[in-house]
């Protein structure tokens, strides 16, 4: 199944260059080497997987008002700011108080510096980017809508230019991603799970998105209208993906009989329509069952189907789990991967903790082929069915919680650590040995300490930055538990 487009729309990020009109008369040929520079900006920009809408050159107030009037018109979610050189603050902040999205001022200097002792007033003022940047930034922060972030340095040859442009598109992508999406809620929260109860009103004002009410008859309906060439398609895709393992020595493994897959299968393709027919951008779901009865059989064997959706984008969060189904859609589109996860067992020898859950997960991360095993039970739960077995990928890793505070916001909770080659159990759950910046025991208090949920979202890479510049738009507390 392919992602559908209103699950993973791009960022459409503004772009206005931004110049001063005295200088044409004074300076033949200055706007057009500057309009040029900005060209060069946008062509940077084309890199990343964000859609550009250039509102051109803006050299006064008037045209301000113009490129404001443009980029909302076409719906943009963020806007870069580019100072070309000295520019009044009336030509770069009537256009961002305007449009009123989250706006990184840019000012990329051509040269990396002059020729001091060749230098004219012309090459002075085609490298005056950083001039108007206080003006600009103290104006903005006076009008209380102070800009999101500053990238300075050079147009050519930067890294940390680059570096900091793929950071910015990413946390535009994240923020864009809650922009119109539909997050399913089907069943209710796991039992006694305080942590996860979860109000939908206070979700959509947090996040912007809706919550898609469902039932788990939506589900049976669409397993059981499966086709048979849409479960062979399925079983094909699912074998692809993983390795099938022998059972292990934990007696809850077992074979897996090819009825097993089938209906994993099954249950795979009911999931994928769910998520077509009802334009998802994610799902938090849970249903207890009872009795061995069709939604048990169901709810029990969605780690399949789930997983692959989660390695394409469409987090499914299990438990019910609306808060980390929210976590999940911000790692993947930072990039990230994001795979459901909680604390297991630490190892107080090689100082890690085990992190990991027994489903969902997200395949695309994983530090080698993931495996499948069945498993007589999903311990804490109804029913029985097939297991996903991996670790994330080795290097860097960042978690990422969504909890609530006393007065019921929403905020983020992060640490940054490291994902280590090793042994870890074959129970049919994914396991990933994580350590951090000192002892385990210290980790893990420090961790709850920040009152998380006790699932996250386990990613590769640090992402730390990105998640406090998300969360900094986002008007929403993070607290960095570990970084780097």
């Amino acid at each position: 199944m392919s992602i559908p487009l209103f699950t993973r729309a791009k960022a459409r990020i503004g772009v206005i260059t931004v110049g001063h009109e005295p200088y044409w008369g004074q300076f033949p040929g200055l706007r057009e080497e500057l309009e040029g520079y900005g060209r060069e900006f946008e062509k940077m920009l084309s890199g990343y997987d964000v859609e550009i809408v250039s509102a051109g050159f803006v050299d006064n107030v008037d045209k301000s008002f113009a490129a404001a009037a443009r980029l909302r018109a076409q719906d943009v979610d963020f806007l870069f700011c580019n100072l070309s050189t000295y520019v009044t603050s009336s030509s770069a902040a009537t256009a961002i108080m305007n449009l009123g999205v989250p706006t990184v001022l840019v000012a990329l200097q051509p040269l990396k510096r002059l020729d001091y002792r060749n230098t004219t007033t012309y090459m002075q003022l085609a490298n005056d980017n950083i001039c108007s940047l206080p003006e600009i930034s103290g104006v903005l922060v006076r009008a209380g809508k102070p800009a999101a972030g500053m990238i300075v340095g050079t147009l050519h040859e930067d890294p940390r230019v680059v570096r900091e442009l793929k950071s910015w598109c990413q946390v535009a992508n994240a923020r864009r991603a809650f922009k119109y999406a539909r997050i399913g809620y089907l069943g209710h929260t796991y039992e006694g799970m305080y942590d996860m109860n979860s109000d939908p009103t206070a979700f959509t004002a947090a996040f912007g998105s809706h919550v898609q009410m469902l039932e788990m008859c939506d589900l049976a309906k669409l397993v059981n209208d499966a086709k048979v060439s849409e479960i062979a398609d399925k079983i094909e895709e699912i074998k692809s993906v993983f390795t099938i393992a022998d059972p292990f020595i934990d007696p809850v493994t077992r074979p897996i009989k090819h009825e097993d897959l089938e209906w994993s299968a099954k249950v795979a393709v009911g999931l994928d329509k769910l998520i077509m027919e009802n334009g998802l951008t994610g799902l938090a779901y849970y249903y207890r069952g009872l009795d061995n009865n069709e939604y048990e059989r169901i709810g029990s064997n969605m780690v399949l189907g789930n997983s692959l959706l989660t390695g394409k984008g469409i987090p499914l969060a299990g438990e019910a789990d609306l808060k980390t189904c929210a976590a999940m859609l911000i790692m993947d589109r930072l990039d990230a991967g994001g795979s459901f996860a909680e604390l297991h067992p630490c190892d107080f020898v090689d100082e890690i903790v085990l992190v990991g859950h027994d489903g969902p997960h997200n395949v695309k991360i994983s530090d080698s082929r993931p495996i499948i095993r069945g498993l007589d039970l999903f311990h804490g739960k109804s029913g029985s069915g097939i297991g996903v077995e991996f670790s994330i990928q080795a290097g860097p890793v960042t978690l990422l919680g969504i909890s609530q505070t006393a007065d019921g916001r929403y905020k983020m909770i992060a640490a940054e650590g490291e994902s280590i080659k090793g042994e870890i159990p074959q129970t049919g759950n994914t396991n990933t040995r994580c350590s951090f910046n000192c002892s385990v025991a210290d980790f893990i208090e420090r961790w709850c300490a920040a009152g998380p949920t006790h699932h996250f979202a386990l990613g590769v890479g640090h992402t730390g930055k990105q998640i406090e510049r998300l969360a900094n738009v986002l008007g929403m507390e993070l607290e960095m538990v570990i970084g780097t």
